[in-house]
């Protein structure tokens, strides 16, 4: 039997996706930020958790992009956001087992960025994320630009990234040359699968077992399908960020499944 995945999201809350669930499970994590509310566009950001969609930037500025900070429109069933410098819309489609968002950015020909889906999961110390062995990452390792190269599962001092664990009091990000990657937990199982024709395609990894923030740190761990191969725009190579053709748009596609486990 397959289960039915459903979302809800906040159109007036920057287009937030808070709540992703899978039959009887809720997969997103949240956490009280009585900030998140109020924010205004160029706010250090509010971490609430659920799914913040980050577009052109995640890291630098503004802090997560100029999109989860501004109300949304919605019309026609799609939820629409104008930033400064292009128009992002969103249609979300609920089907039996699956939920599939399909983006299009709309901006001047030649426009950089990058787009995250900045979900943070709500996801036991048993947790797993699967990617294929050998694939290249890039791990940051201080939460600057600077990053050191990588190949699935393992970053360097020995950090596994398909392993989550219990709270080790470290925070690790990491940007992985794949378009698809599976959490497991349990008998539980989801797959992000993002389908971007001509723009780099990765998935974001946020590892935090109680190592951020300095003060009050927490536990969050994010999974997060996204276009382009580094955090912060500013420090894009050519290859690094998305392009906007000379038709002026670019439409690409993330797909979640609810997955059946794997077998032992």
């Amino acid at each position: 039997m397959v289960s039915p995945v459903r979302v809800i999201t906040e159109p007036g809350l920057g287009g937030r996706w808070t709540s992703l669930r899978v039959g009887a499970r809720e997969w997103l994590w949240h956490r009280d930020e009585p900030r998140r509310a109020g924010v205004s566009p160029g706010d250090a950001f509010a971490d609430a958790g659920g799914l913040e969609e980050c577009v052109p930037t995640v890291r630098g500025t503004p802090d997560h992009g100029d999109a989860w900070s501004r109300p949304w429109s919605v019309a026609d069933g799609a939820a629409s956001v104008r930033c400064p410098d292009f128009r992002l819309t969103r249609r979300l489609r609920e089907l039996p087992g699956a939920v599939v968002a399909d983006y299009r950015l709309t901006a001047a020909p030649g426009y950089r960025f990058l787009w995250a889906a900045h979900a943070l999961l709500d996801v036991s110390p048993d947790g797993r994320i699967t990617v294929p062995d050998g694939t290249p990452g890039r791990c940051y390792p201080d939460g600057g630009a600077h990053w050191d190269g990588f190949t699935w599962p393992v970053a360097a001092g020995g950090a596994r990234f398909d392993r989550l664990g219990p709270d080790d009091g470290t925070a690790l990000g990491a940007i992985v040359a794949t378009a698809e990657a599976t959490v497991r937990d349990g008998a539980d199982a989801l797959r992000f699968t993002l389908d971007a024709p001509d723009q780099p395609a990765s998935v974001a990894l946020w590892r935090n077992l109680g190592g951020f923030p300095e003060t009050a740190p927490y536990r969050s761990i994010g999974v997060e399908p996204m276009l382009g191969r580094v955090f912060d725009l500013a420090a894009a190579g050519e290859q690094d960020a998305a392009r906007v053709p000379d038709t002026g748009e670019v439409r690409w596609r993330l797909t979640v499944t609810a997955s059946p486990p794997s077998r032992p």
